[in-house]
């Protein structure tokens, strides 16, 4: 089974950007947990992370017969982005959303996700884990 995870914007920050909201885990550590998590499993797991909305959009597009399922955290384009919900209703791959906090214990403008409108599960407040959840989620759902 084939896993793209795709990763919005400040993502590649973890460590740095807010940690008493995001943790002290880097961007390196969710790679490593990613790796780890394709070996246990027998999984081909490819990451992706772009501060661009424009260029998850074209990763999206490009996965589209060539990947099983998604892991998608938007990040900030969560709360902003249709191009992105659009993008994942167009290929139609399996997806599930993951944000590292627990969103819905944050500022209002974040309990609206749009890609999450397609996704037909989200993982929040676990932090790094929340990815190896969502990866476990969609093996055991599609695998094969």
């Amino acid at each position: 089974m084939k896993i793209l995870v795709i990763n919005g914007p400040n993502i590649n920050m973890l460590g740095v950007r807010e940690p008493d909201i995001y943790g002290k885990q880097t961007f390196a550590d969710l790679l490593a947990l990613l790796d780890e998590t394709a070996r246990k499993e027998g999984l081909e797991i490819s990451q992706f992370q772009s501060n661009h909305e424009g260029a998850i959009v074209d990763k999206i597009q490009e996965s589209y017969g060539k990947i099983d399922g998604i892991v998608i955290n938007p990040a900030a384009y969560t709360h902003t982005s249709v191009a992105i919900l659009d993008a994942l209703k167009a290929v139609g791959i399996p997806a599930v959303e993951v944000h590292i906090s627990d969103v819905d214990a944050r500022e209002p403008f974040r309990q609206l996700s749009y890609p999450g409108m397609y996704c037909e599960k989200t993982v929040k407040g676990q932090g790094l884990d929340g990815y190896r959840q969502a990866i476990l989620y969609l093996k055991e759902k599609y695998g094969k």
